[in-house]
């Protein structure tokens, strides 16, 4: 079984608040698929819980979905409607597969 250690307890109704919230933002239809997980950070400077948000939009018969990743910096209680992306802005999120920059 393969699967993330982790060190902490995981609120499951605050992701699910979280993924109802995309949901809504991003008018993602019931079909769309949407993973929200916490992770702890690592890095100097960085908060001890983030938020990080997967998901695939606009799978039809003639256009493959398009895969979106969002991180937010901070755990997923905490998480509002505000602080989501605008929704013109979520071509800037597409994944691409490419490996984080920073």
């Amino acid at each position: 079984m393969f699967g993330l250690r982790l060190n902490h307890a995981v609120d499951s109704s605050a992701l699910e608040q979280v993924e109802i919230g995309i949901r809504q933002h991003f008018a993602l239809g019931a079909d769309d698929i949407v993973l929200v997980s916490e992770r702890r950070g690592w890095l100097p400077g960085f908060p001890d819980l983030e938020t990080q948000i997967l998901f695939w939009q606009g799978q039809t018969s003639e256009q493959q979905s398009a895969r979106y990743k969002l991180r937010l910096f901070k755990p997923a209680a905490e998480v509002t409607i505000q602080d989501f992306p605008v929704s013109w802005l979520l071509p800037a999120f597409i994944d691409d597969g490419d490996p984080d920059c920073c």
